[in-house]
This record gives structure tokens, sequence and C-alpha cells, in this order.
């Protein structure tokens, strides 16, 4: 199957086709087209970070299509191009330099009306709305579909770490400290009594998020809660894209381990 890629893209002095020719249409894109009497379809996909994803756009009906006649255009809401096809007699592709090597089409598909973006080794950055637009030219040109794609970026936090006080006296605060590293969306922190799987109370909590090198969240929380007998806490690390609860129990004088 023939992708659509950054191989494919020439230098501009390579293009065969009329550089202001493409400047009219990214002009054209970029204009307020409500006037146009289309209905927009509207789409939500997940992505995990470093995977891929498809962002569909598929134009009803399975028509076939003779690629020569239309213009494929996958904008960013900022708006940004990912990528446009022109023709299929063209060597001429574009990519924005952020996505270069990460964004394709398929001529196979496009032909079956299936406009769909594979974007590959997603980043937390990639987290946004996505537009595709196809357009006919043979006279004029027309938009004749368009789909808008959110795609929701999550990666997975790992397994909480919990330090608990070792042999503390009755007469002292227990300190326990939790964290995890390496997950998006920002986390919620929880910490729970395990006794009756209550929620602790805010106010003895402090939770630090931090954005890292790779764009990912490191989270370190500490609850204080005054010593008392048989003091059992568990801390879990939400990630709300991934319906996913990471738990870890500990309680004094034991060594941290998973629920």
């Amino acid at each position: 199957m023939c992708f659509i890629s950054s191989a494919c893209i020439q230098p501009i002095r390579e293009q065969n086709i009329s550089i202001l020719f493409f400047f009219q249409i990214h002009i054209f894109v970029m204009l307020d087209l409500s006037q146009v009497c289309l209905d927009i379809q509207k789409k939500e996909v997940q992505g995990i970070v470093g995977s891929s994803v498809e962002l569909s756009c598929i134009y009803p009906g399975g028509s076939s299509f003779d690629l020569n006649d239309f213009f494929i255009y996958w904008q960013t809401n900022e708006p940004q191009t990912v990528v446009a096809y022109l023709s299929e007699n063209s060597s001429w592709r574009h990519e924005d330099n952020r996505y270069q090597h990460r964004a394709q089409l398929s001529l196979d598909s496009m032909k079956r009306g299936n406009f769909s973006l594979h974007l590959y080794n997603i980043t937390p950055q990639d987290e946004q709305t996505y537009q595709c637009l196809v357009f006919s030219k043979p006279q004029e040109l027309k938009k004749v579909w368009e789909v808008d794609v959110i795609l929701h970026v999550a990666a997975n936090y790992s397994m909480p770490i919990v330090s608990t006080p070792i042999r503390p006296s009755q007469d002292e605060e227990l300190t326990f400290t939790c964290r995890s590293t390496n997950g998006y969306p920002r986390p919620n922190v929880y910490w729970i009594n395990q006794t009756d799987n209550s929620l602790l109370d805010k106010a003895l909590q402090n939770s630090t998020v931090s954005m890292n090198e790779q764009g990912l969240y490191d989270v370190v929380s500490t609850l204080r809660v005054q010593w008392a007998p048989n003091v059992n806490v568990q801390c879990c690390i939400e990630n709300v894209i991934l319906h996913q609860n990471l738990t870890v129990s500990s309680h004094p004088g034991e060594a941290p381990g998973p629920n």
C-alpha cells in the first residue's frame, strides 16, 4: 500500500506545481467556510503517547475517487497544516515540520473515499482538534466533505511508590509520601482510609505535579496524619482519560506494596 508521507516531500525548487496555487488554496482553507452548506462530522479519538492513531475521515457511500480532481487538506485548529495532498500526478506533497515522518495518508484508501490521517509516535502536544477538508477542483474549488476529530492523548502513570514511617512513636505525626511518574494528562490524587474506604481530608495532603522533559507529568503527594493504632492508608493515582486508578496500600512499619 502506498502512503503519502514526509518521504514524498520535494524541496520547493523541485515542485512541479504552482506555488501560488497552493498558497491560494491555503488562504482559502483558512477563511471562514461557514457559508458552505455542508454538515460537519465531529468525532473523538484516544491515543497513547508513543503509539499511533487513525483520525477517521471517510466520505459516505464508498465512492470511487479520481484524486486528480480532489484536494485533501488536514489542519489543526491553531491553525497549522498537518498534511496536504494536491494531485496524484504531482510529486509535491506538504507536511508541517512538526509532523514530518509522523503523518500519512494512504493513496489506495483515498481512491475509495477514505481520507483518514495516520499519526505516528504521538506526543502530548498532539492533543488538539484536527480538521479534514476535502475539496473538488475540476472547475472551481468546492468543499465537499469536512470532519473535525478531537484527539485526546494519554500516558500510563507508573505504579505509585509509597514511603511510610518506620516504627513511629505514639506522639509522632505520621508522614506518608506517594510518587508516580510519566503520565498524562494531569492526575487526580486521592488518599484513602483503608479501614472504611473513606477519602481522607484534602487539608491533610500536599500534592505537587510537575511536567518533565518528555512533556509528561510526575506527581509527589504527602499525607500527614496523627498517630493512631492500625493506621492503614492507600494512595490512588487517577488517569481520567484512561479510566485508570492505580492504588497502593501501606501502613507504618511495613514496606510499601501494590494493592
